[in-house]
């Protein structure tokens, strides 16, 4: 990485954590209002919009550590995220309706930065983490993350080994995207499962 992307990066991430500071300041103020306006007072009022953006960061943090994985991100967190910005999207724009329209757009717009910056964030925590991984994984023998590479092997290639076909090494290379020493160890240990 150059000086050059190393500046891009943490100036973005400097002001993505700038925008959804405020805007979740903003939001939570909204929300809290609202919770206060239908009841709900002492510290379950001050509590209760905090779980909605615990919802939205739990819900990424599953898909982020999915993503590190290359697992498949699980139905339950997809149906929370949206639930999550859904909930504190209305919230605001409840708050705001009784300006009107464009009071409740106003209303709306923290929401929206907040969810906005926090996703923006996690594609720059995606996108730093891969060029380490691909550097440091291909090309380490006995790597660490090997049992767990066969793990997915296993199930990726279940249908052939069950036939007693061995995927070739440019076939493991394309589908879990590893480099050519990694994908030798897993044809290997695919060899062993496919003949016992």
């Amino acid at each position: 990485m150059t000086a050059a992307d190393r500046v891009i990066r943490w100036t973005t991430a400097g002001a993505v954590v700038g925008v959804a500071a405020v805007a979740a300041v903003a939001s939570y103020e909204h929300a809290y209002a609202l919770v206060r306006a239908h009841g709900e007072g002492g510290w379950t009022g001050r509590l209760v919009p905090l779980t909605v953006d615990g919802l939205i960061y739990a819900s990424s943090m599953v898909m982020l550590d999915s993503a590190r994985r290359k697992a498949r991100v699980p139905p339950l967190a997809r149906w929370l995220l949206g639930l999550g910005i859904a909930a504190t999207l209305a919230a605001n724009v409840a708050h705001g309706l009784g300006h009107g329209p464009s009071g409740a757009v106003v209303a709306a717009w923290p929401a929206v930065a907040l969810v906005g910056s926090y996703e923006l964030l996690m594609v720059i925590v995606r996108s730093g983490q891969l060029p380490t991984a691909a550097a440091a994984g291909p090309e380490t023998s006995g790597a660490p993350g090997d049992g767990s590479l066969q793990v997915q092997a296993a199930e990726e290639f279940a249908g052939e080994v069950a036939t007693g076909r061995v995927p070739s090494v440019r076939m493991i290379r394309a589908r879990l995207h590893v480099g050519q020493p990694r994908a030798q160890r897993v044809r290997a240990y695919l060899a062993a499962l496919s003949n016992p």
